[in-house]
């Protein structure tokens, strides 16, 4: 039987970072990518999307981040990403679409498919990208316009003459808005009224809104977003939506009708406002479903992690997940993990030849 050191479930930035620690320390692994090419979630954002507007897309180990400019970010990180792949020459098969982790004795078995590899210990770098998360609203099935979520966003020219309602408290939101405003009228709403961050936003500010979304998985809790804690920020693209008043927000309606959406109380606005199509900025799940046969979730709902090692089973590595479901965490995730993955197996007293 051909037994691995590790086994990497995801060929993103997290996952990058974990196999390149991983080689660095001479352990002998595969990276399982979803998808046929280089450039994890990010060649799936939308198109006007540019280096311009990422704010440091974090640099990969050993490697400069990408440039700010006007190119597409689905095609510039991809890129990036392409070549970081080849310079490390790093271990990475796809496609290969995992359908569960099941733990047979001491070891872990990885199974898409037909399939299937045998490893010591597991690093999980899913993220989210693929579970887009949509509210269930009264109504919602019976609405005649265009419902559409965040992954499917085909650019504001899309919308073009048409009234788009923008659900959700996020970056991408805020992001959305920004360009919807230009072309079309549009009505905002968020379950918790946003909250704006007036200071700047440093390094040490990044990694202080990591440590908050850090707690939460140490008690075993679901994560939440780091952007729910840093709070938002106009860029100057989207100071001509805010002129337009793009940015005044209404709380969330109580049901979706035909052609729009109603609220119970009229006190912040019209009890009904018409819409032509509803765009669903709602964020993500952690995509982790493969991971179910293991049992990793607490009573709490969350996976609870010690670092990033699942408190439930030692043999478990999570990057892409709570705090480092974003690009300020899932370096320092990557080489945490191939740490603890280089730890478990020098206490197991062994590795793969």
């Amino acid at each position: 039987m051909d037994v691995l050191d590790s086994v990497v479930i995801g060929g993103g930035q997290a996952g990058l970072s974990s196999s390149y620690h991983l080689k660095r320390r001479g352990l002998r692994h595969v990276v399982l990518d979803a998808d046929p090419r280089p450039g994890g979630a990010w060649q799936h954002r939308w198109d006007s999307l540019t280096m311009a507007d990422v704010h440091g897309v974090a640099a990969l180990p050993d490697a400069p981040a990408p440039q700010r400019s006007e190119e597409r970010a689905n095609v510039a990180v991809a890129r990036y990403f392409a070549a970081y792949e080849r310079e490390h020459d790093l271990p990475v098969i796809r496609p290969v679409r995992v359908d569960h982790v099941t733990s047979e004795g001491d070891l872990l078995e990885v199974t898409a498919g037909d399939r299937t590899w045998t490893t010591r210990t597991l690093v999980n770098a899913t993220g989210t990208w693929t579970r887009p998360f949509v509210p269930r609203y009264p109504g919602m099935e019976t609405f005649l316009g265009e419902q559409l979520h965040t992954v499917d966003y085909p650019g504001a020219a899309h919308f073009r003459g048409c009234r788009v309602l923008v659900v959700g408290g996020g970056a991408s939101a805020v992001q959305f808005l920004g360009e919807l405003a230009l072309v079309t009228d549009t009505l905002w709403v968020t379950r918790r009224p946003p909250v704006w961050r007036t200071g700047g936003f440093d390094r040490e500010a990044g990694h202080a809104a990591v440590a908050l979304v850090e707690d939460r998985v140490r008690r075993g809790l679901p994560p939440r977003s780091v952007v729910s804690v840093t709070g938002l920020a106009l860029r100057e693209q989207e100071r001509p939506a805010e002129a337009l008043g793009a940015y005044h927000r209404r709380p969330m309606f109580e049901r979706i009708e035909p052609h729009g959406v109603r609220w119970a109380d009229a006190t912040t606005g019209p009890a009904f406002e018409p819409v032509d199509a509803i765009l669903w900025a709602t964020g993500f799940r952690p995509a982790v479903g493969h991971l179910a046969p293991l049992h990793l979730r607490s009573p709490h709902g969350g996976i609870q992690l010690d670092g990033t090692t699942a408190v439930a089973d030692p043999r478990v590595q999570l990057v892409g997940y709570g705090p480092s479901a974003s690009t300020i965490g899932a370096n320092r995730a990557g080489r945490a993990a191939a740490v603890a993955v280089g730890r478990y197996l020098a206490d197991l007293g062994t590795r793969a030849g």
